[in-house]
């Protein structure tokens, strides 16, 4: 198809919370995205909600043969590789250190870590390789969303926040990397956002409806969405390292 588009992005996690608003606020600005999930249904219900600027590939975020098709679908369909790569898929694990399934731990460590690390790799050397010659004129985006969890030590994830503190880590690695290149390298660490997150993690309804009472209103997904569009929307030679977004009444963590 002819690419209308100002920028194709990728998006993991894209059929709930910060990815799905993610999807929607790209696409409202005149970018394409090509967004996964494992629930097929849900990939094809954004289909057919935003069109042709949005491409749907089920599977695992830790999957290779998925991360690899990312970027032969931006160039068989949108006729380029993207210069957009929001790694946002990621599971919670709720509980102490004490109480923690290894079993669990080890799944949220492949999603969060593994996965993260294998689309940040593929992402890194595509884009140096094939995009870093466009700067300053044109800006090459890498966006990776942490957690406050991954910055101080949350006293109701604790094991959570250990996935996000090594992430937060990758993050400014792969910053000091890139950054010579001309490509942007950023960090968003979202306050808690109300989200089909904390039912998966195993949050009770009540630990989020204290949440809510101690901290609410919430963030809700679009309003890290707002956060990652003003990220990528910077000029070229701006970049916005790291951004912390938090809920106002939350003082902690």
């Amino acid at each position: 198809m002819k690419n209308n588009y100002s920028r194709i992005s990728i998006i993991t996690g894209a059929t709930s919370g910060i990815g799905k608003a993610t999807a929607r606020k790209f696409i409202s600005c005149g970018y394409a995205v090509i967004g996964s999930g494992r629930n097929e249904e849900k990939l094809k219900s954004l289909e057919k909600e935003l069109g042709e600027a949005f491409t749907g590939l089920p599977g695992d975020a830790s999957d290779e043969n998925l991360i690899d098709q990312f970027f032969v679908t931006s160039k068989e369909k949108y006729e380029k590789l993207p210069d957009i790569v929001v790694v946002n898929a990621g599971v919670g694990l709720g509980g102490s250190i004490k109480e923690v399934n290894i079993s669990e731990f080890e799944k949220m460590l492949k999603t969060n870590i593994t996965g993260s690390v294998m689309l940040m790799k593929k992402a890194a050397n595509i884009l140096e390789e094939n995009l870093n010659k466009q700067f300053p004129e044109k800006a090459t985006d890498i966006v990776i969303i942490g957690s406050i969890s991954g910055r101080h030590i949350s006293p109701f994830s604790y094991v959570y926040g250990s996935s996000k503190f090594a992430l937060h880590s990758l993050a400014e690695g792969m910053r000091r990397e890139l950054a010579p290149k001309g490509i942007r390298v950023s960090l968003v660490e979202p306050g808690l956002v109300l989200s089909g997150f904390q039912e998966k993690a195993g949050y009770s309804k009540e630990l989020v409806n204290d949440f809510d009472e101690r901290y609410g209103p919430l963030l809700l997904g679009n309003d890290i969405a707002k956060s990652i569009y003003f990220i990528v929307s910077q000029e070229p030679h701006v970049h916005i390292s790291d951004i912390v977004v938090r809920p106002t009444r939350q003082e902690y963590p």
